[in-house]
This record gives C-alpha cells, structure tokens and sequence, in this order.
C-alpha cells in the first residue's frame, strides 16, 4: 500500500476494539502490512529505545497467568547484595502447595538445598510455582511464610511501581490469584521484559532450552535436577532468547517473548491467544521485516516435561 510518505517516518493506524498498530515504513515509501493476530491483547517494543513496534488493546488489563514469574524473578535479581549461590533448604510446603493449588512443579524434594540461581531456572523454565514460593519465602521479610509472602508481593507491587507500570498488580508470586488482583496490561508487561532483560543472569537462565542442575539431596549424596523450557520459540524462531510462558483458566495462554536479530532485541507480550507462539513470531517478523513465521516449525517438548 502507497502511503506517499518519506523514508524512515512511522503510521499510525486506529483500529477496532482500541488495538493501534505502529507500522514501520519499508524502503522508499512501502509500509510492511500489520499482522492480524488473535490475541485480546499484544504489544512489542524495542528493548533499546523503547519504542512501540505493535501494539493491540496495549493498556487493557488482563489476567497474567504463570507470566507473573518474571516479575518474581525480578523481585529477586533486583535484591542489593544478592548471592545467587545461597543455598535454601526446600521445605515439605512447597511440595504441598503445588498439590493443593494443581500447580506447575519443578518437583523440587523435600530437605534438598538448592541455590537461589538454581531456584530461577526452576521457576522460569519448568514454571515451578514450589520455586517461585522458595523465592518468595525466602526474600520475604517476616515471621511466618504466610507474612514472608506477602511482603514479597508487596515488592513485586514497589517494582512495579518503579518501572510505571500504571496497570498491573500482583496478589500472587507465581500467578494463582489470591484476591482477584493479579492482572497487567501488554504494554506494562513489555516494560518489565525491558527491564529484566538487562540482567545478564536474567537473559541466560530464560534463553536456556533445558538445564541439569545438580543439588544436596536431604540425605547429603548430590541429586540431578532436569528441567525443560516451556517456551516452543526457543530453538524454532530465529533469534529467540525467551521469556515466560502462562496459561490459566481465567487468562487463556500468555506469552512474553523476546529476539534478537542483526544487533536489534525487540520484547513483547501476547495475553489470551491459543496461538501465542505463531501470533509472536508474526509481530517479530514485522518489527524485524521478515517472514519466517511462515515457515517456522515449533518445538516439541521432551515426553515429561511441564506444560504451561
């Protein structure tokens, strides 16, 4: 489509249901047509400028899922004088919440002593909500773990906070809600994509297709934990380097995703969208003008692993 513009300017073109989609000029005056994707809500930035590639009902808000991970691993990497070799000593309740929620496990074993490095692969790849509840006992300040929690969901609200995220609140460390209150909006959720991605520990744990980790089993002799991605862009779109995966009942499957191609790291979120990985590709290719979401193939998770 003409759009008689010069080179290197930008369209803004309104769309139904609130979505505007920021397209970039190709060329002397050709615009790369927007994708059509089926999610409630997406967006894409770059993680450089910071500015919108994509945008779709940007500041709707919307349940989250499994994706409030990232903010727990935020939480945590964020710490002053944090030491990611800490060794924590994982208790019977993590095990039992897991059961009791119906939650996605790392299965993490009871006495085991695991260091906090270990505790955000487990959180992030598998999506164990008996991790993301170490973590958040374990940098939680208080008596009991029901006040350590909550002073750990207080945190991930004061980063929030921090980071203008205007449209997001966190009741949950792992994205069960507890009160109805756990929600964000795609543009917010790029935002703390942006942000987390400059962790250099941060962008090599989620990049990871799959790790052993070994730890202290309770009995003292060494224990191999395995743990595969949840993420099927890892390893089938060209550049992938993460970020989380989600799917609940109230939120439908969630995505925040992330590339780099020729020097430039673009990150986005993709909220309640069966097609979330092929959806993601589509928005990259279009910030990146490319077009191998077309013959992208996805990953298949090994027999066993989490699916989230």
């Amino acid at each position: 489509m003409n759009l008689g513009l010069s080179p290197r300017r930008t369209v803004t073109v309104a769309l139904t249901a609130g979505a505007v989609l920021v397209a970039p000029l190709v060329g002397t005056a050709q615009a790369a047509s927007a994708p059509s994707v089926s999610a409630k809500g997406a967006f894409l930035l770059d993680t450089s400028s910071g500015k919108t590639l994509y945008s779709k009902a940007a500041d709707t808000k919307r349940q989250m899922a499994s994706t409030t991970k990232v903010m727990t691993a935020t939480v945590v990497l964020d710490t002053k004088g944090l030491n990611l070799d800490k060794k924590i000593t994982i208790k019977q309740a993590y095990r039992d919440y897991v059961v009791k929620k119906g939650a996605s496990t790392s299965d993490l074993r009871t006495g085991d002593k695991v260091t906090v490095r270990q505790l955000l692969y487990a959180t992030l790849l598998p999506s164990g909500c008996d991790a993301a509840y170490a973590l958040a006992d374990t940098f939680g300040t208080g008596k009991t773990a029901s006040a350590r929690t909550a002073n750990f969901i207080s945190k991930m609200n004061a980063k929030a906070k921090s980071l203008k995220m205007k449209n997001t609140s966190y009741d949950s460390f792992d994205g069960i809600p507890t009160k109805s209150k756990n929600y964000t909006t795609p543009r917010d959720a790029s935002l703390l994509a942006r942000h987390a991605l400059k962790s250099s520990t941060f962008r090599t744990v989620v990049k990871s297709k799959s790790t052993k980790q070994k730890a202290t089993a309770s009995n003292g002799k060494s224990r191999t934990y395995t743990w595969y991605n949840t993420n099927k862009l890892l390893g089938s779109y060209k550049g992938a380097i993460g970020i989380k995966t989600g799917t609940a009942s109230g939120s439908g499957p969630c995505l925040v995703f992330a590339a780099t191609r020729n020097g430039k790291t673009v990150a986005g979120v993709i909220l309640n969208d069966s097609k979330r990985f092929e959806d993601a590709a589509k928005i990259m290719d279009y910030a990146f003008k490319s077009n191998s979401a077309k013959t992208m193939k996805l990953q298949t998770l090994p027999k066993g692993a989490q699916k989230d």
